[in-house]
């Protein structure tokens, strides 16, 4: 397909800057792709849509303060580093982006506070670099706590603020390392989830922590050119065997929490539908058309134009239907993007 296929207008004021309180009351459209129909609904309401023996399969990835400020020597000059994601923890080396970046060169020193150091190693793109702390067995996910900020998306047109930093988090997020939400599983409460297990659907867990290449353009007008950075996973072996167990026995549906949970099951499914257990590093890059081998519906929010989220969403929901949904969600005041509302698709 071609790239100007996923174009759509999206005025600013559709995108929401603040979460729904509480998380499930945002609105929820919920598209039936056998039936070809729409309904509008609350958050809250999609228990009603699962049944006994689904499995609920959620990206419990966490994302981490990743900016933090620091002063280069000699100059004092005030530099911004966003870390991306670490390359070698014993060594202390990390991938991050830099601004300015053109004060920042290759063995200069970033200084930040409680006494850490960082040199800066080689240089990767035009604001990219690598960098090493110096600091002996510092855990700088411990520091990052402390010293970081949240790094909101960059279609935010503020910065972040105290609330940001539990908001732009699920409230099951458990393993440390993405620069970017899993937005789809923003909506989900603890005493939702509870309500969803009480009906006899397992909720399970796999990581795939999403990098900043989520907001990447897309260069090319033919969208199967274009390349996906690879993002870390882990697919546990007990989210796999049920799974597979499901598949087998047809006892429920694969629902995934969003395109990250589904592009972790797709990229390690087997064709007969199976999925493989372990970790590694995953560029899967799904776009109509596709078939899936494993995810039998998805949640997600509104994306978007022109990106490799929007184009995961429509090979599952079939293309034309997806950009009739988008045009209706613009008509009726959905809010779009991470803090904005929810579709789910079956």
């Amino acid at each position: 397909m071609r790239l100007s296929n996923f174009r759509y207008t999206l005025p600013k004021s559709k995108i929401a800057e603040e979460p729904s309180v509480p998380r499930d009351q945002c609105k929820m459209m919920v598209l039936n792709r056998r039936k070809k129909d729409i309904e509008h609904k609350v958050f809250e309401d999609i228990a009603s849509y699962f049944k006994k023996g689904d499995l609920l399969v959620l990206n419990n990835s966490r994302v981490f303060p990743a900016k933090i400020f620091g002063q280069k020597e000699k100059t004092d000059a005030k530099i911004e580093v966003f870390l991306l994601r670490v390359l070698n923890k014993e060594a202390g080396l990390w991938d991050v982006l830099v601004d300015p970046a053109r004060k920042v060169r290759v063995g200069n020193k970033i200084y930040f506070e409680e006494d850490v150091v960082a040199e800066v190693v080689d240089n990767t793109t035009s604001r990219g670099r690598t960098i090493r702390f110096l600091n002996p067995d510092i855990d700088v996910f411990s520091l990052v706590e402390r010293i970081g900020t949240i790094p909101l998306p960059p279609y935010f047109t503020r910065s972040p603020i105290g609330s940001d930093k539990e908001n732009y988090q699920t409230v099951y997020a458990s393993q440390t390392g993405a620069v970017v939400a899993p937005m789809a599983g923003l909506h989900f409460t603890m005493p939702l989830l509870q309500k969803i297990q009480k009906l006899g659907v397992k909720i399970l867990p796999i990581t795939l922590h999403p990098s900043l290449s989520t907001f990447n353009a897309i260069e090319v007008e033919d969208v199967s050119k274009h390349k996906m950075d690879s993002e870390y996973f882990n697919i546990p072996y007990q989210t796999a065997m049920e799974i597979n167990d499901a598949k087998l026995n047809k006892t429920g549906r694969i629902i995934a929490v969003g395109t990250t949970t589904c592009r972790v099951l797709e990229a390690n499914a087997t064709v007969d539908g199976k999925i493989k257990f372990g970790r590694g590093w995953t560029d899967k890059f799904i776009y109509p058309p596709y078939q899936f081998k494993v995810t039998d519906a998805l949640i997600t929010n509104f994306q978007l134009p022109e990106t490799t989220l929007l184009m995961a969403v429509s090979a599952f929901a079939e293309h034309r239907l997806l950009m009739e949904a988008y045009k209706l969600a613009l008509k009726e005041d959905y809010r779009f993007l991470a803090y904005g509302d929810a579709m789910f698709i079956h």
